[in-house]
């Protein structure tokens, strides 16, 4: 055989174990990997570069799948690397498996992203690339890469893949390569059914170059690679023009490619036949799981090769180490994950200011002491106040990423990506902002960046309906409780899939963010004030006693012998703070307590809870959000004051009047509760 031939054999290898994946499961999408199949062999076998020994090199290209309805193609090709075994195949999609239906991040194996809601898949690789450009500007050509990502027409028609694209292109990212599997057909309809947009055209557009070939020669294939891989100015999508269901035939040997049936069920339910196909891919039906002699040595072969170039690259990073043993030292603790060593006492806040001022005093500090943080903004720096950060650094740009600052634009969902691209890679700490009730556009990445327990930090200021004379438009009211369902939601490990903290005044922002940087395990959702908030009381230092919040709850003020529990997050806690004194008049003792992260505050031990919340006591709670965020605080037999309604338009001070967020309030409301 020769060289294509081989190549061609390895595809069909490919084929047949995806398609029988879908078979034994009755459940999943054979045609799209089927067609697809072509490229990611070659990619693997003569492109992708990556120590066969070390999943988790630093210096490794990244292949970022962007439709996990692909998964078959993505295991059975790892399977062929020596990832997966058969029996891992033949569990497709089964409790327990290692194969689940759509790829979950598996570094070890191979799987650089979790996948499935289309168009995220390739913006991760975006910010991937993002990052390793921004690394490299720091260690030079050690950490020269290649991020390859692979895309469907279902995840070129989502939006996110718009404000990739335009972002790819603005800054010249040359090291990242796309490659389009163009086969017309969709999960219900075909291509041109929906959409005839000229997809190259758009990306040329955008500053890329576009290489258009048949998806399924190999000729081709490799000459678009090589030459996407010679390019040093512009990113390359390669748009492949594939064959759905590529080698299906139906019992009687009828050809049955380019269905739409095949996307997304079992060949056998769609009218193929998978016994005839496997054979007419050269294959034996009655033992569909094998990998072919000739494709077991073709994948040997090139982990020989990966063998002398990962040996060279790191005899290159050695003679570096050796020149520069600060640096290297430097990017070793950056791909540990940890951060560095803080003294956040020393960090000097203003009196009764805003958490999002505060938070951008924070942001001075963490850019002059964090080298690898990145921080982004949807166009709102001067608002959102992310400019503390970029006070000490500059904007990323087409061939100068020694900056930690990316303008994003008004692109709230892409710019999330970017940062969960940038995380997945590694080295770099991200941090994205925008406004709270623009978080709706990013909730299917927080999700996402959850199941993958990414340490991203979500920064969203104007927390409330205090936006004032901007109206329910930019009012959050529900957005603090759906994202709040994910800190009581856990991951597969046991632990909150997301830490959400909305501090009470500047120095509990102060601890956010302490909390935030250690960790490195979830992403953390920062919920911060626009209008300026009255420090909390402090029998001493105030840093000291905000520390306590780092357990999620902790009692501000207390009374002896006290009536009610007044508890709240956020700016409101300030106000129960007042209505405390109004309280105190009448003779009704209180306890205030500040709850900045409920999922937090459940995660100590009973006896902590019940320290600050005992259960047989009566309790009061304000939120400036929907009721429900207080519900499991307050309990069924509490009070809470919140809002019913999306909010108005007016100054925040006559919203706080109108809608019951004041001393007063809190004094008469609390007045009627306890009778």
């Amino acid at each position: 055989m020769n060289s294509n031939e081989i190549q061609i054999k390895a595809a069909n290898n490919i084929r047949i174990l995806a398609a029988s994946m879908v078979e034994k499961a009755k459940s999943g999408h054979p045609g799209g990997a089927m067609g697809g199949a072509d490229f990611i062999n070659l990619l693997y076998t003569e492109f992708l570069e990556y120590d066969p020994q070390n999943p988790r090199w630093e210096s490794r290209d990244r292949f970022f799948m962007d439709p996990g309805h692909m998964s078959p193609m993505l295991y059975s090709t790892l399977a062929l690397a020596g990832k997966y075994s058969m029996s891992d195949l033949e569990q497709f999609r089964q409790w327990g498996s290692v194969t689940p239906g759509h790829p979950e991040l598996d570094v070890e194996r191979g799987v650089e992203n979790t996948s499935g809601p289309l168009g995220q898949g390739h913006a991760y690789a975006v910010g991937a690339a993002i990052a390793a450009k921004f690394l490299k500007a720091k260690v030079g050509d050690i950490m020269d890469q290649t991020i390859y990502a692979f895309i469907s027409d279902g995840g070129i028609q989502e939006e996110v893949s718009q404000g990739a694209g335009r972002i790819a292109g603005h800054l010249g990212l040359d090291n990242l390569i796309m490659f389009y599997d163009s086969n017309g057909i969709q999960l219900s309809t075909k291509v041109n059914e929906v959409d005839e947009e000229d997809v190259a055209a758009k990306y040329i557009a955008w500053g890329w170059k576009v290489i258009s070939v048949k998806g399924n020669d190999i000729d081709q294939l490799r000459k678009a690679l090589t030459e996407a891989k010679a390019e040093k100015q512009k990113p390359t999508l390669i748009i492949g023009h594939t064959i759905m269901g590529k080698g299906a035939v139906t019992a009687d040997g009828k050809s049955f490619e380019d269905q739409v049936s095949t996307h997304g069920q079992p060949l056998t339910a769609a009218g193929a036949s998978i016994e005839k196909t496997i054979e007419n891919l050269g294959g034996d039906p009655n033992h569909p799981f094998t990998i072919f002699p000739e494709v077991k040595e073709l994948y040997a072969k090139r982990a020989e090769e990966l063998s002398k170039i990962v040996a060279d690259k790191k005899a290159k990073k050695e003679q570096w180490v050796a020149s520069n043993p600060e640096l290297a030292k430097k990017l070793d603790f950056w791909f540990s994950g940890q951060t560095p060593s803080i003294d956040w006492s020393k960090i000097e806040q203003k009196s009764n200011n805003a958490t999002r001022n505060a938070s951008a005093i924070v942001l001075e500090t963490l850019a002059q002491q964090v080298e690898n943080m990145v921080v982004s903004s949807a166009d709102l720096s001067n608002s959102d106040k992310t400019d503390g950060f970029l006070k000490h650094t500059k904007a990323m740009k087409k061939g100068d990423f020694s900056g930690a600052f990316l303008q994003a634009g008004v692109a709230e969902f892409t710019m999330a990506c970017l940062c969960v691209g940038m995380s997945l890679h590694g080295g770099v700490i991200p941090a994205c902002a925008t406004f709270f009730v623009f978080s709706d556009y990013m909730k299917p990445v927080v999700r996402v960046a959850a199941l993958m327990e990414q340490p991203v930090k979500f920064i969203w200021t104007h927390d409330a309906f205090r936006v004032g004379e901007d109206g329910p438009t930019h009012e959050p009211v529900e957005q603090e409780a759906q994202i709040r369902l994910l800190e009581k939601l856990q991951n597969h490990k046991g632990h909150n899939s997301m830490l959400v903290l909305r501090p009470a005044d500047a120095q509990e922002t102060t601890v956010a963010w302490k909390l935030a940087m250690e960790n490195t395990k979830t992403p953390t959702g920062l919920i911060l004030s626009r209008q300026n908030i009255k420090d909390l009381p402090a029998q001493s230092n105030r840093y000291e006693e905000a520390l306590k919040s780092s357990k999620g709850a902790y009692i501000v003020q207390d009374d002896a012998n006290y009536e009610v529990i007044l508890l709240a997050s956020g700016s409101e806690v300030s106000t129960l703070v007042e209505g405390a004194e109004l309280l105190k008049k009448d003779g009704i003792r209180t306890r205030i307590v500040s709850v900045p992260s409920e999922g937090l505050f459940r995660s100590q031990s009973k006896e902590y809870q019940e320290s600050i919340l005992p259960n047989d006591k009566k309790k009061f709670g304000l939120t400036a959000g929907l009721p429900v965020n207080l519900l499991g605080l307050v309990g069924d037999k509490g009070k809470i004051w919140g809002l019913e309604s999306f909010g108005f338009s007016a100054p925040a001070s006559v919203l706080d009047e109108k809608l019951g967020f004041t001393a007063d309030n809190v004094y008469k409301q609390v007045k009627e509760y306890l009778g």
